[in-house]
């Protein structure tokens, strides 16, 4: 699904990226784990079309992003939630969602599609005439997810989905990113929350200061003794 060789990303004087490799096979969850700075979020704007690499190459589905703008790569079905969820907080929830589809014309799918993100979030039906910026944050997120999910993603890069919520939610979020792999999304998944992280995800990479210090399955990473004392508080 997504190949990713000898990434190299500048920020003015400041390598942000330096030279990683990473690969994101069909149907996986894949995680990227590492601190604040050491290039996670850098990783998925390059990947969405956002930030251009100097160096490197990005593969989707066997083709170069090389020449795809954002919205070209959103259209495509490869869509980002961005940290911070970014939802239009004049808009209604309803108004949020329909934008998640602008890049479509199947009005009756949309219809279908709509009613299938009202299942597995109940919450967002509830609020759907409510303007966004009145939601909580876990409303908040789920919708910046269902949004997302209305442009119907192959791929689906999560930045930070349980960021500042309570521990009860962070739960739901991510029984709710289970989910959406079983219907067939790929998911990249960005989160300080590692323990969470590697328990939903099949395979994991480490990033430090801009490169892949170690990659292998949830499993093995969870039990790498500097992995657990660095991030998963033991």
């Amino acid at each position: 699904m997504l190949k990713i060789n000898n990434l190299h990303v500048y920020y003015g004087q400041i390598h942000a990226l330096k030279g990683i490799s990473l690969e994101v096979k069909s149907g996986e969850i894949v995680t990227l784990i590492g601190g604040n700075g050491a290039g996670k979020t850098t990783t998925l704007r390059t990947i969405s079309g956002l930030l251009t690499p100097k160096e490197g190459e990005i593969v989707y589905q066997g083709k170069s992003t090389e020449n795809l703008k954002a919205h070209e790569l959103v259209a495509s079905g490869l869509i980002h939630v961005p940290e911070g969820r970014h939802v239009f907080p004049q808009m209604s929830v309803q108004e949020n969602l329909d934008l998640g589809a602008y890049t479509r014309k199947d009005a009756q799918n949309i219809a279908e599609d709509l009613e299938q993100v009202f299942e597995l979030f109940p919450r967002l039906k509830e609020r759907r005439s409510q303007a966004a910026g009145t939601l909580s944050g876990g409303e908040q997120q789920m919708l910046a997810m269902a949004r997302a999910l209305m442009g119907r993603p192959k791929l689906l890069l999560l930045d930070e989905p349980s960021m500042g919520l309570a521990p009860l939610l962070v739960r739901e979020i991510f029984n709710i990113i289970t989910e959406i792999n079983k219907t067939g999304v790929t998911i990249l998944l960005v989160e300080q929350n590692a323990n969470m992280a590697l328990s939903v995800a099949q395979r994991g990479y480490v990033i430090e200061t801009g490169k892949v210090v170690l990659e292998g399955d949830s499993a093995s990473l969870a039990a790498n003794e500097a992995v657990r004392k660095a991030y998963l508080g033991g």
